[in-house]
């Protein structure tokens, strides 16, 4: 089983820290009053190819979900405060790469609900999925924490082991290491 460095891994934000498709479902039952959607539904990361859902529809959802123009509550994931937090407290920072195209109020979000000081956390925003490899080697970093199977594909052929976070989307056959949760997750850091 593979030990993480601490000091040597990052994270994805969405679907990793942030439980982004539970609030995609909520901005769609409470604004566009589409209410059958299942978190288990969403079996592709491009959402087009697994829900019946107008274009314009689900487009105006993910800009209202990346500028925080929606009444709903976005949840961190279960565990990931606990987990961030110690190790911040116990390494002094954490790196977040992520694929959204500018970092809008997510920032802010962590800050407030993974209790994680400003100087203890950055933020790369990359606007491409397969930008993050190169961040995250120009920061010699090893290990990431992704929920998109084929970024893990890419991090791997530039040199960095993906650790998948299992989501109903990413259920394809791989040789990734995978965690079901941010307490199997921490079980794997040598901290």
């Amino acid at each position: 089983m593979v030990k993480i460095d601490p000091t040597s891994v990052a994270f994805d934000i969405d679907g990793v820290v942030a439980d982004t498709m539970s609030l995609f479902i909520d901005i769609a039952r409470d604004e566009f009053n589409l209410k059958n959607i299942l978190y288990e539904q969403i079996t592709s990361y491009s959402l087009e190819e697994c829900l019946d859902i107008n274009k314009e529809i689900m487009a105006s959802i993910v800009k209202k979900l990346l500028d925080g123009n929606y009444s709903a509550t976005l949840q961190p994931i279960k565990g990931a405060p606990k987990v961030l937090s110690r190790l911040c407290r116990k390494y002094g920072s954490v790196l977040f790469v992520t694929a959204r195209p500018y970092p809008g109020p997510i920032k802010k979000w962590i800050l407030e609900n993974l209790s994680l000081g400003q100087p203890l956390i950055e933020i790369v925003t990359t606007g491409s999925f397969d930008a993050k490899a190169e961040i995250l080697k120009d920061r010699n970093i090893s290990y990431f924490v992704e929920d998109r199977l084929e970024t893990c594909f890419t991090l791997k052929e530039a040199g960095i082991t993906p650790i998948l976070f299992k989501q109903p989307w990413n259920r394809q056959n791989n040789r990734f290491v995978e965690v079901g949760s941010w307490n199997e997750l921490e079980s794997l850091i040598a901290f």
